[in-house]
């Protein structure tokens, strides 16, 4: 195994490896939260706008609308435009909302628990954010004594720390690929001010004798179609910037209804080399 010494390391156990919902569902998930979140930033995304298609700009126009004569009918007091919080967004959108909190388990330090609403089955819960490395980049130092190391299947490695040198490589790895306004990933899950709501799976704690596995790991990778204005949101990015390849993502997909209040724990497993 890879010379990580003693190491926790995260990764898709093989026998879970067939997945639990489509690509094309994960895709729907993200990009009903994503599109939802830049319609509540819609005011602050002037920049943006003014480099997309006259086609794509109406587009968001026309469902601003929509929305917009919605919450008139609902409230008429309010004369601007109200903006919400993210975990208010991911409840209007997924019908649930998630948010770290001290966890359940004695020692474990942070946990992530389904704050409000429910989770059905098959949704996709959170997002694992992180600094995506090929198995042939050079990880040794960000790696050390880092629990929030995530292994793909294929020996991707994410690195989900929020601290630390992971912090340093993930803030300059995404100012360098910026196109002009457009940012191509999200940094806000590295400060307490999230824009994602979605981008805190890399606290969900392991499962145990008697808790049991709530959620799962899929592997996702960023189809080329997806839509630039909405990559402001991903909460991942590539160590070394490569057109060929998609961007890998890992989602966390519930595998039963979650209950607000609930605890999520995943099926990871701990390898001590």
């Amino acid at each position: 195994m890879m010379g990580f010494g003693l190491e926790t390391l995260r990764y898709v156990p093989e026998e879970s490896k067939d997945k639990v919902i489509s690509d094309e569902d994960v895709l729907g998930a993200l990009l009903k939260v994503f599109q939802a979140l830049f319609l509540n930033d819609f005011n602050k995304q002037s920049e943006i706008l003014t480099v997309l298609p006259e086609s794509v700009k109406s587009k968001y126009q026309d469902l601003l609308a929509v929305e917009h004569q919605g919450v008139k009918l609902l409230e008429n007091r309010h004369q601007q435009q109200s903006t919400f919080k993210p975990e208010e967004i991911l409840y209007k959108t997924l019908g649930f909302s998630v948010a770290q909190a001290t966890s359940s388990l004695i020692s474990a330090g942070k946990g992530v628990f389904v704050t409000k609403g429910l989770v059905p089955k098959g949704a996709v819960v959170s997002m694992y954010p992180g600094t995506v490395y090929q198995k042939y980049e050079p990880i040794f130092f960000q790696s050390i004594g880092n629990p929030f190391i995530f292994r793909c299947l294929d020996g991707v490695l994410i690195d989900g720390n929020d601290k630390g040198i992971s912090k340093v490589v993930y803030r300059s790895c995404n100012g360098r690929d910026r196109l002009g306004p457009l940012k191509m990933s999200d940094s806000t899950w590295l400060t307490s001010e999230i824009h994602n709501p979605l981008a805190v799976g890399q606290y969900v704690n392991n499962c145990s004798n008697d808790r049991e596995a709530n959620v799962c790991y899929q592997e996702f990778d960023v189809p080329a179609v997806f839509p630039v204005e909405l990559k402001q949101y991903l909460p991942n990015i590539a160590y070394r910037y490569d057109k060929q390849s998609p961007l890998r993502c890992v989602v966390l997909v519930a595998l039963r209804d979650i209950k607000q209040g609930e605890e999520l724990f995943s099926n990871y497993y701990t390898i001590v080399s």
